[in-house]
């Protein structure tokens, strides 16, 4: 997916609507946490995704689900099958006035996000993005990028950030090296094409070793990366290294100026 408090809180503070389903294709049902309850029926799908699927380490706060401090503080999205209402999918959502409240966001502990100080009382925080394996089709993503706009622009925010992953077992490319050329082959592809102006450029923490890797490797980036590149997402910078999640993470922006006409239309509407 923790530095300074330099956000000011919004007022009112921004709220999904709740306790609506939003409108959503047939067969899923999209609607925002109202209960502790439902967070722990989405912090089990992550740990699902992440921890026994792509092999991240973490921490056992409640065994078999995917919990950390920043939690407590978001805004969870969820995607539901209504026929098992099992869920399927989420997002979860750190507004300004709520990273005040903890102290950062989780893109801070990654990256030096100095140069986004300008951006942030009106820049939300996008993580935790999964779905679950058996519904990895447009309709799930294409729900939760719905809800996500529509929160944005009750809330007059215009501008999200988030960690986007690579995981080192990309297209079948494993460990630390061989996933490394491939996040590395990745990163040449989209700085070329996507690359964020000057003025949101950010540096990684931990960097992943790009100039001593292979970057010439004919990979595709994950599915969720090239769709936020086609709603006019851009690349902030060189991937972080995440070793606990086993991945290499791109710094993405996303602002609704952005959009393209076609994805703002069916976003947004006229």
């Amino acid at each position: 997916m923790n530095t300074e408090p330099i956000f000011q809180a919004i007022s009112p503070a921004p709220s999904p609507v709740h306790p609506a389903a939003l409108s959503a294709p047939h067969g899923i049902d999209v609607a925002w946490a109202r209960h502790q309850s439902e967070v722990r029926e989405a912090q089990k799908l992550r740990f699902d995704v992440f921890a026994t699927e792509m092999g991240a380490r973490l921490p056992h706060t409640v065994p078999g689900h995917d919990v950390d401090l920043f939690d407590d503080f978001c805004e969870h999205l969820l995607v539901r099958d209504k026929a098992s209402r099992q869920v399927i999918g989420t997002y979860r959502v750190l507004t300004p006035a709520q990273a005040k409240r903890v102290g950062s966001t989780y893109s801070d502990t990654e990256f030096d996000l100095t140069r986004l100080r300008g951006v942030r009382e009106r820049m939300v925080e996008l993580g935790r993005s999964c779905v679950h394996r058996d519904h990895r089709h447009g309709g799930v993503i294409m729900a939760l990028w719905g809800a996500l706009a529509g929160f944005m622009v009750r809330n007059q925010l215009d501008t999200m950030i988030g960690c986007a992953s690579i995981p080192m077992q990309h297209e079948g490319v494993h460990g630390m090296v061989g996933g490394g050329h491939a996040a590395a082959s990745i990163w040449r592809q989209v700085k070329d094409q996507h690359l964020a102006p000057i003025d949101f450029h950010v540096r990684p923490r931990l960097p992943l070793p790009v100039d001593r890797l292979n970057s010439t490797l004919a990979v595709q980036p994950p599915a969720l990366i090239k769709g936020y590149l086609r709603l006019g997402a851009k690349v902030m910078g060189p991937p972080a290294w995440d070793p606990d999640f086993n991945a290499a993470d791109l710094p993405m922006l996303m602002r609704l100026s952005d959009l393209p006409a076609r994805y703002r239309k069916h976003f947004l509407g006229a």
